[in-house]
């Protein structure tokens, strides 16, 4: 896996702090009105999609953290991009396993949307690249380290705050089946992570269910879906009741990050509750 880290997009926030909203495992089907697991994808994303507009004043960027879609989709891609547009912010895409990075590319052509290495006021934002193709497992390898390694090292010459992004939960969240999914080289990962001081934050999608925990300084997060949620602390895969929604981030000025998660409330879902996985 050739890592790409070494590509960097300026964007120039509001104000001090920059403001992030992360959309993640969208699961769009290659028809609108597709479902999974019973949901229909697409509104349950413009629902999403609806909250966000409503409740933050102002954004900068959205984090599009993998799955965007169900079985890697060019149509999926170009509807996202579509709904997408309904903010009026500049986006980052990372693919998860059930996407296809090629129909991705070819659904953004020379978009911005896939560059890597983001630098706003006195922060650096890493979408890291944890795809392993044909996999539903993560990991990411040798060049995708030595580019981490190599991007921090530029953010901490610069003065910079980090937060890094990727598809696959990088430690386990408590829920078996899908830690056997993790970031397989994780223990690589936190090694090149630990001699950062400047790292702040690692975010993540897959998990389907909002994580909230610390390693040292650097707070760890994974969000819902826009679609369905997986229940926590299950042993096999079993879904959850929970209402769709996303996450917001602050960075602020002297690294601290602020966010929370909402969940669309004003609207009803269907999910097969009963259902053991899909594919």
């Amino acid at each position: 896996m050739q890592s790409s880290l070494d590509k960097q997009r300026c964007i120039t926030p509001g104000g001090e702090s920059v403001h992030l909203v992360q959309l993640t495992d969208t699961h769009l089907c290659a028809e609108p009105g597709g479902t999974l697991l019973g949901m229909d994808t697409d509104r349950s994303l413009q629902l999403v999609i609806e909250r966000v507009l409503r409740e933050r004043e102002h954004i900068d960027l959205v984090l599009a953290t993998g799955d965007l879609s169900d079985r890697g989709s060019q149509p999926a891609y170009r509807r996202l991009q579509g709904y997408l547009q309904r903010i009026s912010a500049p986006c980052s895409w990372l693919p998860g396993n059930h996407d296809n990075r090629q129909e991705m590319v070819a659904a953004l052509g020379d978009g911005e949307e896939l560059c890597v290495d983001i630098r706003a006021a006195g922060w650096q934002i890493l979408m890291l690249d944890s795809q392993i193709p044909g996999q539903v497992g993560g990991g990411l390898g040798d060049a995708e380290l030595s580019g981490l390694r190599s991007a921090l090292e530029r953010a901490a010459e610069a003065g910079l705050y980090t937060l890094i992004c990727l598809h696959h939960q990088p430690l386990p969240i408590g829920s078996a089946w899908l830690d056997r999914q993790m970031v397989k080289d994780a223990d690589a990962f936190w090694q090149v992570v630990d001699d950062f001081t400047g790292v702040r934050g690692v975010l993540w999608g897959h998990v389907h269910q909002e994580v909230e925990k610390r390693r040292g300084d650097v707070r760890l997060l994974a969000s819902p879906s826009t679609c369905v949620q997986f229940a926590p602390g299950s042993v096999e895969f079993k879904a959850d009741d929970r209402p769709p929604g996303y996450r917001w981030l602050e960075l602020a000025p002297d690294g601290a990050i602020h966010s929370a998660v909402s969940r669309v409330t004003d609207a009803t879902f269907t999910v097969d509750l009963e259902s053991d996985g899909y594919e």
